[in-house]
């Protein structure tokens, strides 16, 4: 298998997708912030940097549409969708972090998803460290994409 971030010489460089058709093209990611649960009554009931849930929503949503700014070698897109959901979750105890982003275009957005979940993820930390430093950011991964030439994926549950 060839990584085409790389050519024959191994040099990285952009993929040239001018020659690859436009589709509608979607990913979701996933991640999770783990914390203690009186952290996370804290991060549900407001902390003292304000909410949580919609500041982290927020830069997940900005982390997605500078994507090309921050991965050297990603294509700048024009996205259609950035969605995050942000949940509570009692059984980690946490924040589950899903992010879904849909684009018309060349290439894929899985990049996108993956940048929004985790940008999403470091701003929860940064709003709760003042409460608890040993937080862990876990299990950032790919779970679906959907459209061009590679065809669909989804990741094993």
């Amino acid at each position: 298998m060839s990584l085409t971030h790389f050519d024959a010489a191994g040099q990285a460089h952009m993929v040239d997708v001018s020659g690859k058709a436009e589709t509608t093209r979607e990913a979701v990611a996933e991640g999770c912030v783990v914390m203690s649960p009186d952290t996370l009554a804290l991060a549900q009931g407001g902390a003292a940097k304000g909410d949580v849930f919609g500041v982290a929503r927020l830069a997940g949503i900005m982390g997605a549409k500078r994507t090309s700014d921050l991965i050297p070698l990603c294509h700048p897109l024009p996205l259609a969708r950035v969605a995050l959901d942000l949940a509570a979750d009692a059984a980690l105890p946490g924040i589950r972090v899903t992010a879904t982003v849909r684009t018309t275009g060349r290439t894929g957005v899985e990049m996108e998803a993956l940048t929004a979940v985790t940008t999403a993820c470091l701003t929860i930390y940064d709003m709760l460290k003042a409460a608890e430093k040993s937080m862990r950011i876990e299990g950032i991964r790919l779970l679906m994409k959907s459209g061009g030439k590679s065809g669909d994926y989804r990741a094993d549950p």
